[in-house]
């Protein structure tokens, strides 16, 4: 019992955090749609998924324990931040109908920015690591961990779907939508921030420093 409100605790304490997975579900579901933010939300569960998959086959541990295979996700991940970020820097004014934005982002596409924007965040590969290297015991029947693996995918597409829902309701949306040019750009910056905050990030101790 103590294990799974540790699990529980853990994980939502980290979803409600700010990072890259808050801004691209924010961006999307105010500057496209709210279809289009949920979808982003379910990409970034399924994302959680891919490092709960790894982690629980050992591969989790070699990219906890390997200098170089850590930094080099890193570097992916930065630069699929900055890529993001720069394409809505380029944002320009323009009058645009809201069929016309919705339009501009397939569901597999907003599915795609989910899950890359979470799957290339070594952060998230580290948050899972940890988790159930610390906290999940060896002893602990592997059905119990896919449970923990479920539940921790779920977190976060329920939490980024209420974000997303959030985002979309009311007025207010219509009216930020005549400055959707600055808004665009204050999320494409602070996307290559996370972008260049996680490329100068320290990595993990090599084992034989």
């Amino acid at each position: 019992m103590t294990e799974l409100i540790a699990v529980i605790t853990i994980t939502l304490l980290a979803v409600i955090s700010p990072g890259p997975d808050f801004a691209i579900v924010s961006r999307n579901s105010l500057m496209l749609s709210r279809r289009a933010g949920v979808l982003t939300a379910l990409g970034i569960g399924a994302g959680v998924l891919i490092h709960v998959a790894y982690t629980l086959v050992g591969v989790g541990l070699l990219i906890q324990s390997s200098l170089w295979l850590f930094n080099t996700i890193k570097l992916i991940g930065a630069v699929y931040l900055i890529y993001l970020g720069v394409k809505m820097l380029r944002s320009k004014p323009g009058r645009m109908p809201a069929d016309h934005l919705v339009a501009s982002l397939s569901d597999a596409a907003a599915l795609r920015a989910g899950f890359l924007t979470n799957a290339l965040n070594p952060k998230a590969t580290m948050f899972i690591v940890s988790l159930f290297m610390q906290v999940v015991q060896p002893e602990t029947p592997m059905a119990v961990q896919l449970g923990y693996g479920a539940f921790i995918s779920a977190a976060h597409m329920a939490w980024f779907s209420l974000v997303a829902l959030c985002f979309t309701t009311g007025p207010v949306r219509s009216r930020l939508l005549a400055v959707r040019h600055w808004i665009d750009r204050g999320f494409g910056g602070l996307l290559v921030v996370f972008g260049i905050l996680l490329a100068a990030e320290n990595g993990p101790s090599h084992p034989s420093e």
